[in-house]
């Protein structure tokens, strides 16, 4: 992961109008959570540099060197929250970490290749797992996991323990749970297996029609 670092201030600044005269003024109001002491100290951060360096990143929980007050503090970024319309972060909560000690992340997964069932055997490659949780150091957090899934057949499924992420991550999440499965063309989500197709019924319906119209005519 590239080395992070971002301009911090210690902020005075609290309540809603407060913060809101701050965002103006081109800053992100934030927070890190001190490892050592304890407690929680507001920060703020230039909107721009932030956003800057956000570019690229698609985890919101990268490590982070916060140049705060003349002092470097590692620190993970938790959680960003973004203005709803704009999609611009409006706050940004950290906490500090050791470069020495472990760290619990949650882990985004992408798959990648065509599997073997889908390509040949016609089936439909389902995503059930989408993040994963795993322990390590800090300077070894993934941004993603990339899986390959092209020797997936069909009705095969890739499991939590099927993943090969190498010794530097602890897999947290369960090993039976599922990532990936290929399934059959009649098992796709929406299939009805069985069921015929409307426009096949339509001719039927119609017919019954006409023949319950025949025989109202015969009776008169």
């Amino acid at each position: 992961m590239d080395q992070i670092r971002l301009k911090a201030e210690p902020r005075t600044e609290q309540g809603t109008g407060a913060v809101r005269r701050l965002r103006r003024t081109g800053m992100i109001p934030g927070s890190v959570m001190k490892m050592k002491k304890g407690g929680t100290e507001l920060i703020k951060l230039p909107a721009h540099a932030f956003m800057m360096a956000m570019r690229g990143h698609a985890s919101k929980q990268l490590l982070v060197t916060l140049d705060l007050d003349g002092r470097e503090v590692p620190a993970l970024m938790r959680e960003m929250q973004n203005d709803v319309l704009a999609g611009t972060p409006i706050h940004v909560d950290f906490s500090e970490v050791s470069l020495t000690e472990k760290v619990r992340v949650t882990v985004p997964i992408y798959l990648t290749g065509e599997p073997v069932g889908v390509k040949i055997g016609g089936g439909v490659l389902e995503q059930v797992l989408r993040t994963i949780e795993v322990d390590c150091l800090p300077t070894n957090i993934a941004e993603k996991f990339t899986i390959d899934v092209s020797s997936l057949d069909l009705d095969q499924t890739l499991f939590v323990r099927d993943l090969k992420l190498g010794d530097e991550q602890t897999v947290v999440t369960r090993g039976e749970y599922a990532v990936a499965v290929v399934k059959a063309p009649e098992d796709a989500p929406g299939a009805a297996p069985g069921a015929a197709p409307a426009a096949e019924k339509a001719p039927e319906v119609i017919k019954k029609g006409k023949e319950e119209a025949d025989k109202k005519e015969e009776k008169k």
